[in-house]
């Protein structure tokens, strides 16, 4: 019943297998102190939070767990079978904030200029990461792009985001250019067969998120000799990178929540964070009072 709900509000696949061991997890607990799903009390939750906080549960993940709980009851509350929701007034844990990794557009114009675009796999890269950083796509989303998603006509790419939502994001132009030089000189000596993915493998299948992440480390590695804050890499920074640049340059925060495809416009609210660190970092080093 719980799993149809989550359905019925569109979790996404990861979230309901998370949810799923959570409250596999706080059965057994349950169980173990001879406690119902009629009887749980708020005290008992409590009890249960403070147990995964002592073994080193990081805030986050009690959140997590903490979150379906919530959902959890609310459901048997919605199906008649409890009166109230034990979980409901329940407190997260105080989570640490992590600023997200940023680079400077120049930095990121040196990691794609650092990929030569000459071999199937050169361009391949090339059109990956252009995109990745010219539309903010997730790892996960650049992976399940078919051919079609591509338009470009509008100059844009229709994304299934988190919870199957889908949004029309814009393309620029270099990414364009990368896609299409990729379509038409590097694309075809890679398909083995029918394969409708956009991104295929030296094998011709539809790369893997864990591919994203094994060949940006390889640019990454490349031209951070000349760029020393490239870094190592992971493929969310280009994410970050166009969500922060975008602010930076004026976009309305709204706009940049729709683009991410974000639900909800307090996860896009840690890029005014970012941009406020940076702005006072700028203030300490140049102000002469400061």
């Amino acid at each position: 019943m719980f799993e149809h709900d989550l359905g019925r509000r569109g979790a996404a696949e990861k979230t309901r297998r998370a949810y799923r061991a959570d409250l596999a997890q706080f059965a057994r607990w349950a169980s173990r102190h001879d406690l119902g799903p009629a009887s749980v009390d708020h005290r008992a939750l409590r009890r249960y939070a403070a147990s995964l906080s002592e073994r080193g549960r990081a805030p986050a993940t009690v959140a997590r767990k903490l979150a379906a709980l919530r959902g959890f009851f609310r459901t048997l509350v919605e199906l008649g079978e409890r009166a109230d929701n034990p979980a409901e007034l329940l407190s997260s844990p105080k989570r640490h904030q992590h600023l997200p990794r940023v680079l400077k557009p120049a930095d990121v114009a040196t990691l794609l200029d650092h990929i030569a675009a000459t071999t199937p796999l050169e361009l391949r890269d090339r059109a990956l990461f252009e995109l990745a950083y010219a539309s903010g796509l997730r790892a996960e989303e650049l992976v399940s792009l078919d051919c079609e998603a591509i338009d470009f006509d509008a100059e844009r790419v229709r994304v299934e985001g988190k919870g199957e939502r889908t949004r029309l994001v814009p393309i620029g132009e270099h990414a364009l250019g990368a896609i299409e030089g990729y379509l038409g000189r590097a694309r075809p000596a890679l398909a083995n067969g029918e394969n409708a993915a956009l991104f295929l493998s030296k094998t011709g299948r539809r790369l893997s998120t864990s591919d994203v992440r094994r060949r940006l480390r390889v640019w990454t590695r490349l031209a951070s000799a000349e760029a020393p804050g490239v870094g190592d890499l992971h493929p969310h920074a280009l994410r970050h990178s166009f969500a922060t640049h975008l602010l930076e340059g004026g976009a309305d925060l709204r706009a940049i929540q729709e683009l991410l495809g974000h639900a909800s416009i307090s996860t896009t609210q840690v890029y005014t964070r970012v941009e406020s660190g940076r702005l006072r970092s700028a203030y300490l080093r140049s102000h002469p009072r400061a």
